[in-house]
């Protein structure tokens, strides 16, 4: 199915855990694709998106996991993985915080894949020195109050 996107987010439950507000990543979707289209990032990239999974899991592991360019689709599968106990309580207690974590997960995602592909990455660096790192426990949080 042919689509005009260039940013293409998905999500992963490795563990039994309930996210509730998911739907903010289509809003990161938006904001994240805005980025790559104005940073020319994909004008010389051999593949025409990227499909970016986020993964619900036990640690934040930003450096994206690889999969082939899809030939057919023309996308670059990556995948991150997310800390679902530092996503549960930013859920709860914090949205913006919990919607900056997906967004710095991308941003941190493109940058690598800018590296691999030698794809421009000012804007991209330039947007993700705006945020801090991703909290990787509920305890760094919650001393953070």
């Amino acid at each position: 199915m042919a689509h005009n996107r260039k940013f293409v987010p998905g999500i992963v439950a490795l563990v039994k855990e309930r996210i509730k507000n998911t739907k903010l990543v289509i809003q990161v979707q938006d904001e994240i694709e805005k980025l790559i289209v104005e940073s020319h990032f994909l004008d010389s990239a051999p593949f025409k998106w990227v499909g970016l999974i986020y993964r619900y899991g036990l640690k934040n592991k930003l450096k994206p996991e690889y999969q082939r360019i899809n030939k057919k689709y023309g996308d670059l599968p990556i995948a991150v993985e997310l800390d679902t106990r530092v996503l549960q309580w930013a859920d709860q207690n914090n949205l913006q915080l919990f919607k900056d974590i997906f967004i710095i997960a991308a941003l941190e995602a493109l940058l690598d894949v800018g590296q691999k592909y030698n794809l421009p990455t000012d804007l991209i660096a330039q947007e993700r020195s705006k945020y801090v790192d991703i909290p990787n426990s509920v305890e760094e949080l919650e001393g953070n109050l």
